[in-house]
């Protein structure tokens, strides 16, 4: 399978593999599947004919002739042929042989699709086989009638049928391929071998062959990477850790004696888990996902005063200075005076809680970083500032990483060298991922899942405004706005860019505007160009719609609206007497955050913002958002964003605007959202919306996905048959010394930059 291609197809057909399909290897050709089939369709006479049809005829060749064509280059052959009852033209362009081959009184089958040229039926270009003519002939035909044909995915440089001839010379050539399923796994799955596999997939002699041959390929991309994920959790297990068990009459319990809300039954569940995990003597690796406003941060918190108590540090990550802030409001907020250790009005028996953010001022920082070194600090919150050489812990215990946070194995790699043993680490997310997504992207991981919402928690209810089609809905959600403000409350208004056309370079990680050009329809005007991306770290699934998908959901002409303009017309009309208050990606950090000092405060009526506020911020008195050009974010985006109202007592409303009309993909998508609160499934819609890849995070530098013909949305059995596989195979033999095939395929992955997805978590 390793063999280069060239040994057996020639070096010119093995280099224009290679330019055109990215293959050099007998194995990467044969990996190379075919995307679907076609059927060339029974015998039909030729009397019987029907245009567009597609269809497969035996007959004889009556006459063929070529001839030049005028004022240009080329040939064209054109041949007729009888069954003898009717007659067809056939029509062959630039293949000037063919009139010595369909020679007269030759019989051939021939399949293609029925045309229509000068009010005279005909095949253009079809497929041919030459038969004997002899008393087997209609057998044959029978059987070439039947045969399913291999459509592989193709280029300019080389056709579908280069690759089946090309692929078909390498199955003739082919022996016992070495193969990574065992033979072990194969008999209890009841999966066919390798050999015939390759040959289903591709020379199938029925659909039930392909049947066959898929499900036992789709084994071949699940089993090499459940076994990594299994190696991972294995090697996790025997890593070295400090143990960091619950002690009773420390910061914990007196936490929670001042907590003004019980925990949930699931928040209770998940702390349990976690705790178990802390007081373990190997690493703790969780994802803890869940709902938006399930309670994360809570279950967070008390994580990371279960190590302060025992004597260690902890550090929670987050992806922007807004986030970071917001947490650091909050924890103090929370721990009161256990975290204002050594101020006058703080516990004796406390903690400090430090933030560190890239733009702090020298002196702010250097306290802080003194207050991480000395221990003094028993929680360190901030962005990937923290993972600079010049932060250093007295004794790291527990890493906290959360929403989105691109936290890759070079950073969890920094940190570790910060600590004596590696830390425990919990992931969090408030983006559901369906079960399948969580066994392959975060596969080495525990799963913790928060889908009770605290008690007291108002449900939030979802509309979409069609401001095009019925512009009084549009008028009514100003109104809206204004009596939630009137009742004491107050709002947000969303944009999907900045605006103003300032050029600032690039801003933090939370962005500036949202570059919206892969998602405008023909006739909208092009954003900002210097624009950045405000959801570099979330994925849109609108993005990934087809181009008349976009045509179709086109609204009137118009750049999206931006933050700048929409902030300075509510305040002159619609919302005028309200105090307006704007965030977004190009406000300095001081000017973020006393932005969102004031919202919090209730000094501010209506904060207009770009998704800036997607995840973290915590305002309860905040119950109505309104979320403009709502066509131009990805479902889950919506979901996170509307998770920002409805915190409080008071009940939370979100509402859609909308230009595109109904019955388009991103209405659908709109209404999808507005008809269900639940996180999980409109995950699952947003994920199938995408290509594969990006499911893993795989095409998000432009890489091709590793995984061809296995789903992960969809094929749950095999994946969880393939979990357990691996865990049982790398349980016996770690290093799959046994298993020469398999190693060799994980090598493969491991090796591959196709396999960098999994360093996510």
């Amino acid at each position: 399978m390793a063999e280069p291609l060239r040994k057996l197809l020639g070096d010119r057909t093995a280099k224009v593999l290679e330019r055109n399909l990215g293959v050099s290897t007998v194995g990467e050709l044969l990996r190379h599947y075919p995307r679907r089939y076609q059927e060339r369709g029974e015998l039909t006479d030729l009397a019987d004919l029907a245009l567009d049809d597609f269809v497969t005829v035996l007959a004889e060749v009556e006459k063929a002739t070529k001839r030049q064509f005028k004022g240009r280059r080329g040939t064209i052959t054109e041949v007729v042929v009888t069954d003898g009852r009717a007659r067809l033209a056939l029509t062959f362009f630039n293949q000037p042989w063919l009139d010595r081959e369909l020679r007269p009184g030759r019989v051939a089958l021939f399949s293609g699709k029925i045309t229509e040229f000068r009010g005279k039926r005909q095949l253009a270009q079809p497929e041919f086989e030459l038969l004997a003519g002899d008393a087997d002939a209609q057998e044959e035909a029978e059987r070439y009638a039947e045969e399913l044909i291999p459509i592989y995915s193709a280029s300019a440089g080389v056709s579908s049928r280069k690759i089946e001839l090309c692929i078909k010379t390498l199955l003739g050539a082919m022996g016992e391929p070495g193969d990574p399923v065992p033979a072990a796994v194969r008999a209890e799955h009841r999966l066919i071998g390798l050999e015939t596999a390759l040959r289903g997939i591709h020379r199938p002699d029925d659909k039930s062959e392909i049947a066959a041959a898929r499900r036992r390929l789709k084994w071949d991309e699940a089993l090499p990477l459940q076994v990594v994920l299994a190696q991972r959790r294995r090697s996790a297990l025997e890593q070295p850790a400090v143990p960091r068990p619950v002690r009773s009459g420390g910061l914990l319990d007196r936490f929670d004696a001042r907590l003004p809300f019980e925990l949930t039954s699931g928040q209770r569940e998940v702390c349990a888990q976690i705790e178990q995990d802390l007081a373990a003597t190997h690493p703790m690796h969780r994802l803890l996902q869940g709902e938006v406003g399930s309670g994360k941060t809570v279950v967070a918190l008390r994580a990371m005063l279960t190590v302060v108590d025992a004597g260690g540090q902890a550090v929670l990550l987050a992806p922007t200075e807004v986030l970071a802030q917001q947490h650091h409001r909050s924890v103090l907020d929370l721990l009161g005076p256990l975290a204002r250790a050594g101020q006058l009005d703080g516990d004796p028996d406390g903690t400090r809680v430090a933030l560190l953010t890239g733009s702090q001022g020298a002196k702010e920082r250097r306290t802080n970083l003194l207050d991480a070194a000395s221990g003094a600090a028993g929680i360190v919150i901030g962005t990937h500032a923290v993972i600079e050489d010049t932060v250093q812990f007295a004794d790291l215990g527990l890493v906290v990483v959360d929403e989105q946070h691109r936290f890759g194995v070079e950073q969890r790699d920094a940190l570790r060298v910060k600590a004596a043993q590696p830390p425990h680490l919990l992931v969090m997310t408030a983006t559901p991922i369906p079960r399948t997504v969580a066994m392959t992207a975060f596969g080495d991981l525990e799963t913790s899942v928060l889908a009770e919402l605290p008690r007291g928690r108002s449900p939030i209810s979802t509309h979409v405004v069609p401001a095009a089609d019925k512009p009084h809905y549009l008028e009514r959600t100003w109104v809206r706005i204004r009596e939630e403000v009137a009742a004491g409350h107050q709002a947000y208004v969303v944009c999907p860019r900045i605006g103003d056309g300032a050029a600032t370079g690039s801003d933090e990680a939370e962005g500036g505007d949202v570059d919206v050009d892969a998602t405008r329809g023909p006739g909208r005007a092009r954003p900002d160009a210097e624009g950045v991306d405000e959801t570099a770290d979330v994925d849109d699934g609108e993005s990934q719609l087809s181009f008349d998908d976009l045509a179709a959901a086109a609204p009137p002409a118009r750049p999206p609206l931006s933050v700048v303009d929409m902030s300075r017309q509510l305040t002159e009309h619609e919302l005028s007497g309200l105090r307006v208050g704007v965030l977004h990606g190009r406000l300095t950090p001081e000017e973020k955050d006393t932005v969102m000092t004031a919202f919090a405060a209730g000094e501010v009526d209506v904060l207009v913002a770009t998704t800036v506020i997607e995840v973290g911020v915590n305002v309860p008195n905040a119950t109505v958002m309104a979320v403009l050009d709502a066509d131009r974010f990805g479902v889950s985006q919506l979901h996170q964003l509307r998770g920002r109202v409805g915190r409080g007592s008071a009940p939370g409303l979100c509402l859609l605007v909308t230009e595109v009309p109904a019955d388009t993909p991103a209405r659908e998508r709109l209404d999808a959202v507005a008809a269900t609160l639940d996180g999980f499934e409109l995950s699952r819609i947003d994920l199938e919306q995408r290509r594969e890849g990006d499911v893993l995070g795989a095409s998000q530098s432009g890489r091709r996905s590793s995984l061809k013909l296995l789903r992960v949305l969809h094929d749950e059995d095999i994946l969880r048959d393939a979990r357990q596989a691996a865990t049982d195979l790398v349980q016996r033999d770690p290093r799959l010394s046994g298993e020469p095939a398999l190693a060799a395929a994980v090598a493969a992955l491991v090796s591959s930059d196709r396999a960098e997805y999994l360093e996510k978590s």
